[in-house]
Protein backbone atom coordinates (compact mmCIF):
# COMPACT_ATOMS: atom_id res chain seq x y z
CA UNK A 1 0.00 0.00 0.00
CA UNK A 2 2.75 2.42 0.92
CA UNK A 3 4.66 1.51 -2.22
CA UNK A 4 1.70 2.30 -4.48
CA UNK A 5 1.18 5.64 -2.77
CA UNK A 6 4.87 6.42 -3.25
CA UNK A 7 4.63 5.56 -6.95
CA UNK A 8 1.58 7.81 -7.40
CA UNK A 9 3.30 10.74 -5.70
CA UNK A 10 6.39 10.31 -7.90
CA UNK A 11 4.28 10.31 -11.05
CA UNK A 12 2.50 13.48 -9.95
CA UNK A 13 5.81 15.18 -9.23
CA UNK A 14 7.12 14.21 -12.66
CA UNK A 15 3.96 15.57 -14.37
CA UNK A 16 4.30 18.81 -12.43
CA UNK A 17 7.94 19.12 -13.47
CA UNK A 18 7.07 18.54 -17.11
CA UNK A 19 4.27 21.14 -17.00
CA UNK A 20 6.59 23.58 -15.26
CA UNK A 21 9.25 23.04 -17.92
CA UNK A 22 6.65 23.48 -20.73
CA UNK A 23 5.28 26.63 -19.11
CA UNK A 24 8.78 28.07 -18.73
CA UNK A 25 9.65 27.16 -22.29
CA UNK A 26 6.41 28.71 -23.65
CA UNK A 27 6.96 31.90 -21.64
CA UNK A 28 10.56 32.06 -22.82
CA UNK A 29 9.50 31.73 -26.46
CA UNK A 30 6.77 34.35 -26.04
CA UNK A 31 9.24 36.74 -24.43
CA UNK A 32 11.69 36.14 -27.26
CA UNK A 33 8.99 36.82 -29.88
CA UNK A 34 8.03 40.05 -28.17
CA UNK A 35 11.66 41.06 -28.09
CA UNK A 36 12.02 40.33 -31.79
CA UNK A 37 8.84 42.26 -32.63
CA UNK A 38 9.92 45.22 -30.57
CA UNK A 39 13.40 45.12 -32.13
CA UNK A 40 11.95 45.19 -35.67
CA UNK A 41 10.00 48.40 -35.07
CA UNK A 42 11.81 51.67 -35.89
CA UNK A 43 13.32 53.23 -32.80
CA UNK A 44 11.52 56.05 -31.14
CA UNK A 45 13.30 59.31 -30.56
CA UNK A 46 13.28 60.51 -26.99
CA UNK A 47 13.56 64.07 -25.76
CA UNK A 48 14.22 64.92 -22.12
CA UNK A 49 12.77 67.95 -20.46
CA UNK A 50 12.83 69.15 -16.87
CA UNK A 51 9.35 67.81 -16.25
CA UNK A 52 8.92 64.63 -18.20
CA UNK A 53 10.28 62.37 -20.90
CA UNK A 54 8.62 62.77 -24.31
CA UNK A 55 8.48 60.11 -27.02
CA UNK A 56 7.99 61.09 -30.68
CA UNK A 57 6.72 58.99 -33.56
CA UNK A 58 9.16 57.85 -36.23
CA UNK A 59 10.11 60.72 -38.56
CA UNK A 60 9.54 58.59 -41.65
CA UNK A 61 5.92 58.02 -40.75
CA UNK A 62 5.20 61.61 -39.78
CA UNK A 63 6.74 63.46 -42.74
CA UNK A 64 6.13 61.05 -45.62
CA UNK A 65 5.30 63.08 -48.81
CA UNK A 66 3.04 61.58 -51.44
CA UNK A 67 3.55 63.00 -54.98
CA UNK A 68 -0.15 63.04 -55.83
CA UNK A 69 -1.09 64.91 -52.67
CA UNK A 70 1.80 67.32 -53.19
CA UNK A 71 0.73 68.07 -56.78
CA UNK A 72 -2.89 68.55 -55.75
CA UNK A 73 -1.90 70.88 -52.93
CA UNK A 74 0.47 73.01 -55.00
CA UNK A 75 -1.82 73.04 -58.05
CA UNK A 76 -4.83 73.97 -55.96
CA UNK A 77 -2.88 76.68 -54.18
CA UNK A 78 -1.67 78.19 -57.45
CA UNK A 79 -5.18 78.05 -58.97
CA UNK A 80 -6.56 79.76 -55.89
CA UNK A 81 -3.88 82.42 -56.08
CA UNK A 82 -4.60 83.08 -59.77
CA UNK A 83 -8.35 83.35 -59.08
CA UNK A 84 -7.64 85.78 -56.27
CA UNK A 85 -5.42 87.90 -58.56
CA UNK A 86 -8.10 87.84 -61.25
CA UNK A 87 -10.73 88.88 -58.71
CA UNK A 88 -8.57 91.82 -57.59
CA UNK A 89 -8.08 92.93 -61.21
CA UNK A 90 -11.82 92.79 -61.86
CA UNK A 91 -12.49 94.87 -58.75
CA UNK A 92 -9.90 97.45 -59.82
CA UNK A 93 -11.47 97.64 -63.29
CA UNK A 94 -14.93 98.20 -61.78
CA UNK A 95 -13.55 100.98 -59.60
CA UNK A 96 -11.86 102.59 -62.61
CA UNK A 97 -8.37 102.12 -61.14
CA UNK A 98 -5.61 101.31 -63.60
CA UNK A 99 -4.08 97.87 -63.04
CA UNK A 100 -0.31 98.09 -62.40
CA UNK A 101 1.84 96.48 -65.07
CA UNK A 102 4.35 93.79 -64.06
CA UNK A 103 6.35 92.68 -67.08
CA UNK A 104 8.01 89.29 -67.13
CA UNK A 105 11.80 89.15 -67.21
CA UNK A 106 13.70 87.39 -70.01
CA UNK A 107 14.34 84.27 -67.95
CA UNK A 108 10.65 84.02 -67.03
CA UNK A 109 9.67 84.24 -70.71
CA UNK A 110 12.32 81.65 -71.62
CA UNK A 111 11.09 79.36 -68.85
CA UNK A 112 7.50 79.70 -70.06
CA UNK A 113 8.52 79.02 -73.67
CA UNK A 114 10.37 75.87 -72.56
CA UNK A 115 7.03 74.30 -71.61
CA UNK A 116 6.03 71.95 -74.49
CA UNK A 117 2.83 73.83 -75.28
CA UNK A 118 2.97 72.85 -78.96
CA UNK A 119 3.07 69.15 -78.05
CA UNK A 120 0.29 69.61 -75.49
CA UNK A 121 -1.80 71.48 -78.07
CA UNK A 122 -1.39 68.67 -80.61
CA UNK A 123 -2.38 66.14 -77.95
CA UNK A 124 -5.41 68.27 -77.07
CA UNK A 125 -6.32 68.48 -80.75
CA UNK A 126 -6.25 64.69 -81.08
CA UNK A 127 -8.29 64.30 -77.92
CA UNK A 128 -10.90 66.65 -79.37
CA UNK A 129 -11.26 64.35 -82.38
CA UNK A 130 -12.13 61.30 -80.26
CA UNK A 131 -15.78 60.40 -80.72
CA UNK A 132 -17.64 60.37 -77.41
CA UNK A 133 -20.26 57.75 -76.55
CA UNK A 134 -23.79 59.10 -76.90
CA UNK A 135 -24.50 58.73 -73.18
CA UNK A 136 -21.35 60.71 -72.27
CA UNK A 137 -21.87 63.70 -74.58
CA UNK A 138 -24.45 65.59 -72.56
CA UNK A 139 -22.56 65.40 -69.21
CA UNK A 140 -19.25 66.48 -70.81
CA UNK A 141 -20.71 69.33 -72.85
CA UNK A 142 -22.93 70.46 -69.96
CA UNK A 143 -19.86 70.76 -67.73
CA UNK A 144 -18.12 72.88 -70.39
CA UNK A 145 -21.23 75.04 -70.85
CA UNK A 146 -21.50 75.60 -67.10
CA UNK A 147 -17.77 76.37 -66.71
CA UNK A 148 -17.47 78.91 -69.54
CA UNK A 149 -21.01 80.28 -69.74
CA UNK A 150 -21.85 79.07 -73.26
CA UNK A 151 -25.25 80.16 -74.61
CA UNK A 152 -26.52 77.12 -76.50
CA UNK A 153 -29.78 78.87 -77.44
CA UNK A 154 -27.77 80.67 -80.13
CA UNK A 155 -26.46 77.42 -81.63
CA UNK A 156 -27.94 76.18 -84.90
CA UNK A 157 -28.25 72.73 -83.26
CA UNK A 158 -29.08 72.88 -79.56
CA UNK A 159 -29.18 69.11 -79.04
CA UNK A 160 -25.90 68.18 -77.32
CA UNK A 161 -26.09 64.60 -78.56
CA UNK A 162 -25.64 65.89 -82.11
CA UNK A 163 -21.96 66.79 -81.55
CA UNK A 164 -19.86 63.66 -81.89
CA UNK A 165 -16.70 65.10 -80.34
CA UNK A 166 -15.37 68.20 -78.63
CA UNK A 167 -14.04 69.61 -81.89
CA UNK A 168 -17.51 69.68 -83.45
CA UNK A 169 -18.89 71.27 -80.30
CA UNK A 170 -16.24 74.02 -80.35
CA UNK A 171 -16.92 74.75 -84.04
CA UNK A 172 -20.70 74.80 -83.70
CA UNK A 173 -22.59 77.07 -86.08
CA UNK A 174 -24.95 79.79 -84.93
CA UNK A 175 -28.50 80.59 -85.94
CA UNK A 176 -28.45 83.23 -88.70
CA UNK A 177 -30.67 85.64 -86.75
CA UNK A 178 -28.48 85.44 -83.62
CA UNK A 179 -25.70 87.59 -85.17
CA UNK A 180 -27.11 90.31 -87.46
CA UNK A 181 -24.39 92.09 -89.45
CA UNK A 182 -24.32 95.87 -89.04
CA UNK A 183 -24.68 97.53 -92.45
CA UNK A 184 -24.26 101.15 -91.31
CA UNK A 185 -20.60 100.97 -90.24
CA UNK A 186 -17.58 100.28 -92.39
CA UNK A 187 -15.82 97.85 -90.02
CA UNK A 188 -17.56 95.23 -87.87
CA UNK A 189 -16.29 92.79 -85.27
CA UNK A 190 -15.03 89.61 -86.98
CA UNK A 191 -15.81 87.46 -83.92
CA UNK A 192 -17.23 87.28 -80.43
CA UNK A 193 -14.81 88.33 -77.72
CA UNK A 194 -13.45 91.04 -75.46
CA UNK A 195 -11.84 94.26 -76.68
CA UNK A 196 -8.32 94.40 -75.26
CA UNK A 197 -7.14 97.53 -77.05
CA UNK A 198 -7.72 99.77 -80.06
CA UNK A 199 -6.57 103.07 -81.52
CA UNK A 200 -3.90 104.55 -83.78
CA UNK A 201 -0.56 102.88 -84.39
CA UNK A 202 2.17 105.25 -83.20
CA UNK A 203 5.95 105.01 -83.68
CA UNK A 204 5.63 101.58 -85.26
CA UNK A 205 4.42 100.16 -81.91
CA UNK A 206 1.07 98.48 -81.24
CA UNK A 207 -0.49 98.03 -77.80
CA UNK A 208 -1.62 94.46 -77.03
CA UNK A 209 -3.08 95.81 -73.78
CA UNK A 210 -2.78 99.29 -72.33
CA UNK A 211 0.86 100.03 -71.55
CA UNK A 212 2.29 96.83 -73.11
CA UNK A 213 3.38 97.08 -76.74
CA UNK A 214 4.90 95.02 -79.54
CA UNK A 215 6.73 95.91 -82.72
CA UNK A 216 4.57 96.29 -85.82
CA UNK A 217 7.33 94.99 -88.09
CA UNK A 218 8.04 91.97 -85.87
CA UNK A 219 4.35 91.16 -85.82
CA UNK A 220 3.59 91.46 -89.56
CA UNK A 221 7.06 90.64 -90.86
CA UNK A 222 9.01 92.62 -93.47
CA UNK A 223 7.25 94.06 -96.48
CA UNK A 224 7.46 91.89 -99.57
CA UNK A 225 9.27 93.22 -102.60
CA UNK A 226 6.71 92.00 -105.08
CA UNK A 227 3.86 94.05 -106.44
CA UNK A 228 1.36 91.36 -105.49
CA UNK A 229 0.82 92.81 -102.04
CA UNK A 230 -0.53 96.33 -101.97
CA UNK A 231 2.35 97.90 -100.04
CA UNK A 232 3.75 101.30 -100.94
CA UNK A 233 7.47 100.76 -101.51
CA UNK A 234 9.00 104.06 -100.48
CA UNK A 235 12.58 104.91 -99.69
CA UNK A 236 14.37 102.95 -96.98
CA UNK A 237 14.61 106.06 -94.78
CA UNK A 238 10.87 105.90 -94.10
CA UNK A 239 9.64 103.77 -91.24
CA UNK A 240 7.89 100.46 -91.66
CA UNK A 241 4.65 102.10 -90.61
CA UNK A 242 4.84 104.64 -93.41
CA UNK A 243 5.41 101.87 -95.93
CA UNK A 244 2.03 100.38 -95.07
CA UNK A 245 0.11 103.63 -95.60
CA UNK A 246 -0.75 103.82 -99.29
CA UNK A 247 -2.75 107.08 -99.40
CA UNK A 248 -1.71 110.50 -98.28
CA UNK A 249 -3.52 111.82 -95.23
CA UNK A 250 -4.41 108.35 -93.91
CA UNK A 251 -3.42 106.81 -90.59
CA UNK A 252 -2.84 103.26 -89.39
CA UNK A 253 -5.29 101.82 -86.84
CA UNK A 254 -5.44 98.63 -84.83
CA UNK A 255 -7.94 96.61 -82.77
CA UNK A 256 -7.28 93.53 -80.57
CA UNK A 257 -10.12 91.09 -79.80
CA UNK A 258 -9.64 88.24 -77.32
CA UNK A 259 -11.76 85.09 -77.78
CA UNK A 260 -12.39 83.24 -74.52
CA UNK A 261 -12.97 79.44 -74.49
CA UNK A 262 -16.73 79.98 -74.12
CA UNK A 263 -17.00 82.32 -77.11
CA UNK A 264 -18.11 81.49 -80.65
CA UNK A 265 -14.90 80.13 -82.25
CA UNK A 266 -15.38 81.06 -85.91
CA UNK A 267 -14.29 84.42 -87.32
CA UNK A 268 -15.63 86.35 -90.29
CA UNK A 269 -14.63 89.11 -92.66
CA UNK A 270 -14.79 92.47 -90.86
CA UNK A 271 -15.37 94.48 -94.06
CA UNK A 272 -15.41 94.27 -97.84
CA UNK A 273 -11.81 93.68 -98.89
CA UNK A 274 -9.46 91.58 -101.02
CA UNK A 275 -6.99 89.13 -99.48
CA UNK A 276 -3.84 89.05 -101.59
CA UNK A 277 -1.23 87.47 -99.31
CA UNK A 278 -0.86 85.03 -96.43
CA UNK A 279 2.12 84.84 -94.09
CA UNK A 280 2.37 82.02 -91.53
CA UNK A 281 4.67 82.43 -88.52
CA UNK A 282 5.31 79.16 -86.65
CA UNK A 283 6.09 79.88 -83.01
CA UNK A 284 5.20 79.29 -79.39
CA UNK A 285 1.68 78.66 -78.16
CA UNK A 286 1.57 80.60 -74.93
CA UNK A 287 -1.69 81.67 -73.38
CA UNK A 288 -3.07 84.96 -74.71
CA UNK A 289 -5.59 85.73 -71.96
CA UNK A 290 -5.54 89.36 -70.77
CA UNK A 291 -3.49 88.54 -67.67
CA UNK A 292 -0.66 86.99 -69.70
CA UNK A 293 -0.90 89.74 -72.33
CA UNK A 294 -0.35 92.23 -69.52
CA UNK A 295 2.65 90.21 -68.27
CA UNK A 296 4.66 89.31 -71.41
CA UNK A 297 5.82 92.06 -73.75
CA UNK A 298 5.46 91.24 -77.47
CA UNK A 299 3.41 88.15 -76.62
CA UNK A 300 1.72 88.11 -80.03
CA UNK A 301 5.13 88.17 -81.75
CA UNK A 302 6.23 85.06 -79.84
CA UNK A 303 3.14 83.03 -80.68
CA UNK A 304 2.23 81.23 -83.87
CA UNK A 305 0.02 83.36 -86.10
CA UNK A 306 -1.46 83.63 -89.59
CA UNK A 307 -1.35 87.10 -91.15
CA UNK A 308 -3.76 87.86 -94.00
CA UNK A 309 -3.00 91.10 -95.84
CA UNK A 310 -4.70 92.91 -98.69
CA UNK A 311 -6.55 96.13 -99.34
CA UNK A 312 -9.95 97.74 -98.91
CA UNK A 313 -11.43 100.96 -100.20
CA UNK A 314 -9.23 103.10 -97.94
CA UNK A 315 -5.92 101.26 -98.50
CA UNK A 316 -4.01 98.61 -96.55
CA UNK A 317 -5.96 96.05 -94.50
CA UNK A 318 -4.84 93.01 -92.49
CA UNK A 319 -6.39 90.41 -90.21
CA UNK A 320 -4.15 88.23 -88.02
CA UNK A 321 -5.28 85.07 -86.22
CA UNK A 322 -2.99 84.46 -83.22
CA UNK A 323 -2.62 80.93 -81.84
CA UNK A 324 -2.52 80.07 -78.14
CA UNK A 325 -2.21 77.12 -75.78
CA UNK A 326 -4.48 74.31 -77.02
CA UNK A 327 -5.24 76.47 -80.08
CA UNK A 328 -2.54 75.27 -82.43
CA UNK A 329 -5.16 74.66 -85.11
CA UNK A 330 -5.91 77.82 -87.11
CA UNK A 331 -8.01 77.19 -90.18
CA UNK A 332 -8.60 79.56 -93.12
CA UNK A 333 -11.45 78.24 -95.24
CA UNK A 334 -10.09 79.29 -98.64
CA UNK A 335 -6.46 78.28 -97.86
CA UNK A 336 -6.10 74.50 -98.07
CA UNK A 337 -2.30 74.68 -98.09
CA UNK A 338 -2.13 76.15 -94.58
CA UNK A 339 -0.98 73.72 -91.86
CA UNK A 340 -0.40 75.08 -88.37
CA UNK A 341 1.29 73.65 -85.25
CA UNK A 342 3.70 71.42 -87.18
CA UNK A 343 6.05 69.26 -85.03
CA UNK A 344 9.20 70.86 -86.50
CA UNK A 345 9.87 74.45 -87.47
CA UNK A 346 12.76 76.91 -87.62
CA UNK A 347 12.76 79.61 -84.98
CA UNK A 348 12.05 83.03 -86.47
CA UNK A 349 10.98 81.61 -89.83
CA UNK A 350 7.80 82.33 -91.77
CA UNK A 351 6.08 81.03 -94.89
CA UNK A 352 4.64 83.30 -97.58
CA UNK A 353 1.86 82.46 -99.98
CA UNK A 354 0.35 84.78 -102.59
CA UNK A 355 -3.25 84.49 -103.71
CA UNK A 356 -2.52 86.64 -106.76
CA UNK A 357 -1.56 84.55 -109.77
CA UNK A 358 -1.52 84.93 -113.55
CA UNK A 359 -5.09 83.66 -113.62
CA UNK A 360 -6.23 85.66 -110.60
CA UNK A 361 -5.08 89.28 -110.50
CA UNK A 362 -7.41 90.38 -107.68
CA UNK A 363 -6.79 87.81 -104.94
CA UNK A 364 -9.61 86.48 -102.75
CA UNK A 365 -12.60 88.88 -102.51
CA UNK A 366 -14.30 88.84 -99.10
CA UNK A 367 -17.67 90.33 -98.25
CA UNK A 368 -18.50 91.83 -94.88
CA UNK A 369 -19.68 89.07 -92.52
CA UNK A 370 -18.57 86.21 -94.78
CA UNK A 371 -17.08 83.12 -93.08
CA UNK A 372 -13.29 83.40 -93.02
CA UNK A 373 -11.87 80.82 -90.61
CA UNK A 374 -11.98 79.22 -87.18
CA UNK A 375 -9.97 78.41 -84.07
CA UNK A 376 -9.89 75.11 -82.26
CA UNK A 377 -10.70 76.61 -78.85
CA UNK A 378 -10.22 80.36 -78.37
CA UNK A 379 -7.54 82.91 -79.12
CA UNK A 380 -7.02 86.45 -80.46
CA UNK A 381 -7.82 88.43 -83.61
CA UNK A 382 -5.72 91.50 -84.44
CA UNK A 383 -6.90 93.99 -87.09
CA UNK A 384 -4.40 96.50 -88.52
CA UNK A 385 -5.72 98.73 -91.28
CA UNK A 386 -5.37 102.05 -93.02
CA UNK A 387 -8.15 104.64 -92.83
CA UNK A 388 -8.67 108.41 -93.07
CA UNK A 389 -7.92 110.55 -90.03
CA UNK A 390 -11.62 110.99 -89.23
CA UNK A 391 -12.12 107.25 -88.59
CA UNK A 392 -13.65 106.69 -85.15
CA UNK A 393 -13.94 103.55 -83.02
CA UNK A 394 -17.26 102.92 -81.24
CA UNK A 395 -15.69 100.88 -78.46
CA UNK A 396 -14.58 100.89 -74.85
CA UNK A 397 -11.55 98.96 -73.52
CA UNK A 398 -12.60 95.71 -71.89
CA UNK A 399 -16.10 95.63 -73.34
CA UNK A 400 -17.67 92.41 -74.61
CA UNK A 401 -18.51 92.38 -78.29
CA UNK A 402 -20.20 89.96 -80.67
CA UNK A 403 -19.63 89.15 -84.29
CA UNK A 404 -21.47 91.61 -86.56
CA UNK A 405 -21.46 94.54 -84.15
CA UNK A 406 -19.80 97.80 -85.17
CA UNK A 407 -16.12 98.46 -84.46
CA UNK A 408 -15.89 101.87 -86.10
CA UNK A 409 -16.75 104.06 -89.06
CA UNK A 410 -15.94 107.32 -90.81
Amino acid sequence: MAASVERMCGAALRRSSVLTDCSFSWRKNLSLRKTLVIWKQPPFRTFFTDRRKLHTAPVVRTFRLRPFHFLVATGGGYAGYRHYEKYKEEQLEKMGIEIPIKLASKWEVSLYKSVPTRLLSRAWGRLNQVELPTWLRKPVYSLYIWTFGVNMKEAAVEDLHHYRNLSEFFRRKLKPQSRPVCCYHSVISPSDGKILNFGQVKNCEVEQVKGVTYSLESFLGPCTSTEDVQFSQTSSCNSFQNQLVTKEGNELYHCVIYLAPGDYHCFHSPTDWRVSHRRHFPGSLMSVNPGVARWIKELFCHNERVVLTGDWKHGFFSLTAVGATNVGSIRIYFDRDLHTNSPCYSKGSYNDFSFITNNNKEGIPMRKGEHLGEFNLGSTIVLIFEAPKDFNFHLKPGQKIRFGEALGSL
